[in-house]
């Protein structure tokens, strides 16, 4: 680094035509860059400059470095502009890691109208219920739901789903329909792992009922806790987003109206928070989908 400083006082200073503009250019006094310029020449060992007491020219070996020097600004002109276009642009690759569940209908209704837009645009969705490792695996975007814990990294809220109480009709015409929380007790409990530790219901008046059903059958994703559920062999909470279709054809009906659990929170975690422009369209674009208005917390993954 200490040497490319001397290339770049150098160039200062045929530019400028003499070590004291070049100096004035630069911040520094005209002994400083003087001594920069005879330890390059030390380095190098030949002569740069022919130094008289009206003007600077340059040696034989001098022109070869100058052709060097401007070679090398090309080169960092030609970076800035292709870091601009990472930096700016709209084109290449996103990388977005997201539990299976979020990783299909979710994120294509998000994300479409994106890449319909921006045919530069490329999308990989890596679909991974465990943490990834954002910065060693260079992933852009990690998508969360539920509870974060504290980390380096940057949270922002997309927004939350709600979670509903759901069983197939026959389920329910096999084993009954619970009337109450407590009722889940004598209920085959489909479980997702995140919540082995029991739920609480919330009634009207917001009075908490916590209960700790036996699972029937645990799993770290909903998806295949929404087909255990739709073939009758229990009951389980799904995002209300994802089953509003199977609802509306009846196909799963919703238990316990008269009450909630808490929503689940949707966050976007990302390595940094200065992200290129892509990325944040990207988070952009899901947070309009979870309809959330805009918000950074410390993340927790």
């Amino acid at each position: 680094m200490e040497q490319l400083k001397r290339y770049a006082i150098f160039a200062a200073v045929v530019e400028a035509g003499s070590m004291t503009g070049a100096a004035k250019a630069l911040g520094m006094t005209p002994s400083a860059v003087s001594q920069h310029i005879s330890q390059l020449e030390s380095l190098l060992g030949l002569p740069l400059l022919h130094r008289s007491t009206r003007r600077l020219n340059l040696t034989e070996a001098g022109e070869v470095v100058w052709q060097g020097c401007q070679l090398l600004q090309q080169t960092l002109n030609q970076t800035e502009l292709r870091l601009s276009e990472v930096r700016d642009s709209l084109l290449g690759e996103v990388r977005i890691t997201a539990p299976v569940g979020m990783a299909g209908q979710p994120l294509a209704r998000a994300l479409s109208p994106l890449l319909q837009a921006h045919p530069g645009l490329c999308i990989q969705i890596i679909a991974d219920d465990e943490k990834r490792d954002l910065i060693a695996e260079r992933i852009d975007v990690a998508l969360r739901v539920g509870t974060l814990s504290d980390s380096t990294l940057v949270a922002r809220k997309l927004g939350q789903t709600r979670m509903l109480l759901c069983a197939s009709p026959a389920y329910l015409a096999r084993k009954g329909t619970p009337r109450s929380p407590a009722d889940l007790l004598e209920h085959d409990w489909l479980a997702a792992d995140m919540l082995s530790g029991g739920l609480t219901f919330f009634d009207d008046k917001g009075q908490g009922h916590k209960v700790k059903p036996k699972p029937r059958v645990v799993c770290n994703n909903v998806l295949p806790l929404r087909q255990f559920t739709l073939v009758g062999q229990g009951v389980s909470l799904q995002p209300e987003g994802e089953i509003a279709e199977d609802l509306a054809q009846g196909r799963l009906l919703e238990l316990l109206p008269g009450f909630r659990v808490p929503p689940m929170e949707i966050h976007a975690i990302t390595p940094q928070r200065e992200i290129p422009e892509k990325v944040r369209r990207v988070i952009t674009a899901l947070r309009s989908h979870f309809a959330e208005p805009l918000g950074t917390v410390p993340a927790r993954p």
